[in-house]
């Protein structure tokens, strides 16, 4: 496969790294020669200096004969103008786009054939925002996955101190959730993988992965005493798109504030949410953060486009008596530096954007693909096809499944029907099937293990 990704920088770079190593053409087009080579010094990667919506530019970087292009400069019209040229000049079969402005996303008519040649649309600012309202809906994770539409929903959680579940086997653990059918589907113990066996035991602070189906998170996690008090009061910093996106999406459910520093920003917000309480100042301002009483906030949530602000005005809040805070942070190597004590959860957005570009770029029928302990892991939905003359899957139970090393299935969807991923269960045609892979190396043998034979049309 030939990819041209357009721009270098946090989501284009990210995505670059995630392909380098699995047999995959790549070239990257960016204005910024220095960032070009610190990429191209890292990895086995085709840089192109120039203007990304420029006809000669793409010609350079191989789009006359590239399987897909990926436009996600930070410019939402230079991302729709080269997937223009790319459809009309050198037919590139596959077009995914960046769009940032809700005022073109919200226009999807705008993107077909006949207007805008988009095939998909990523907006890193709405997969965001989705990821944040996840942790607000389940009070005590750090990550909520959907698979299948959220037919099944994946729950990362941290082993406390007094948690019911600490010093219990996996299948004690199954034995105390008889009512909600759970598949612990994966285990990380700093920063080493444990494979998940009925003889397994959770060891303070390991982060334990459960996939069940959605009407089955709440009571597996009450079950297990992870269920926390609900969230009411939040506090967002930063009101920019994601802290405007988000502030919308929650601001009838929860008692909702927002601290943003530019003054006419302010206004513009103001206007544009119901019932948020909007605040013109420093999400760092000491004196701003008792006025408000920082202490009785529930989830201190720092969205500005600064790392070194965000996490300084988390710690300060976390001080302050804010009883979680979660921390937007652009630099990857910095989440695990922070994440912990002070800071409840860190995250990386052009990692949740990568999981929705990856879902379109992996070989086989993939419906989604998430990144776990950002990035070390993933977590793929994979359409099974075929039959059981030429599918390695389909027909066959799970035990009788040769799955490659440090691979787990955790479930299959089957219509509205969500399977727990057991010994007995038989794969069939059409299935989603949720995989886990603790080694991102075995990515290509998870493609083969779900490519069809050529008895398949």
């Amino acid at each position: 496969m030939k990819i041209v990704i357009l721009g270098g920088g946090q989501v284009g770079g990210t995505l670059a790294e995630s392909l380098a190593n699995e047999q995959i053409d790549i070239t990257i087009v960016d204005r910024d020669s220095a960032r070009l080579r610190a990429l191209q010094d890292r990895l086995d990667i085709a840089t192109v200096s120039g203007h990304a919506a420029h006809p000669d530019v793409l010609l350079k970087a191989g789009i006359e004969d590239a399987d897909m292009l990926v436009a996600v400069t930070g410019s939402d019209e230079i991302n729709m103008i080269a997937c223009q040229i790319a459809h009309s000049i050198y037919r590139t079969p596959t077009k995914i786009c960046r769009i940032r402005a809700n005022s073109y996303a919200d226009h999807k008519a705008l993107f077909c054939d006949d207007a805008i040649p988009v095939d998909v649309i990523i907006s890193p600012e709405k997969l965001v925002t989705e990821h944040i309202i996840g942790l607000l809906e389940y009070p005590g994770t750090l990550q909520v996955l959907n698979f299948a539409d959220g037919a099944a929903q994946l729950i990362a959680i941290k082993a406390e101190a007094g948690d019911k579940f600490i010093g219990n086997t996996l299948i004690e653990i199954d034995r105390m959730t008889p009512k909600q059918d759970a598949r612990v589907a994966a285990i990380f113990r700093a920063d080493s993988a444990i494979k998940p066996e009925r003889d397994t035991v959770i060891a303070p602070l390991d982060e334990v992965f459960y996939i069940a189906a959605k009407e089955n998170i709440l009571p597996v996690m009450k079950e297990l005493g992870q269920l926390r008090r609900p969230y009411n009061r939040i506090m967002i910093a930063g009101g920019g798109n994601i802290g405007l996106r988000l502030a919308k999406a929650i601001e009838h459910q929860h008692s909702v504030k927002i601290i943003e520093h530019n003054p006419s920003r302010a206004e513009v917000l103001s206007e544009s949410l119901d019932k948020t309480i909007v605040l013109n100042g420093s999400a760092s301002d000491t004196d701003l953060l008792r006025s408000e009483n920082i202490d009785s906030i529930d989830v201190f949530i720092a969205l500005t486009n600064d790392d070194e602000a965000n996490i300084m005005s988390s710690l300060l809040a976390k001080k302050l008596g804010a009883r979680k805070v979660i921390t937007l942070i652009t630099n990857p190597a910095y989440v695990d530096l922070v994440q912990g004590e002070d800071i409840d959860i860190a995250f990386a957005p052009q990692l949740i954007t990568l999981g929705g570009l990856l879902a379109h770029v992996r070989r086989g029928d993939m419906a989604a693909v998430h990144s776990l302990r950002r990035g070390a892991a993933e977590a793929l939905e994979v359409i099974a096809h075929g039959d059981a003359k030429n599918s390695k899957v389909v027909g066959k139970t799970l035990a009788d499944i040769d799955l490659p090393e440090g691979v787990r299935i955790g479930a299959i969807v089957r219509g509205e029907k969500v399977l727990i991923a057991h010994r007995n269960v038989v794969i069939e045609t059409d299935d989603h099937v949720v995989v886990f892979l603790v080694d991102k190396t075995q990515i290509p043998a998870v493609e083969a293990l779900f490519q069809v034979g050529l008895g398949f049309f």
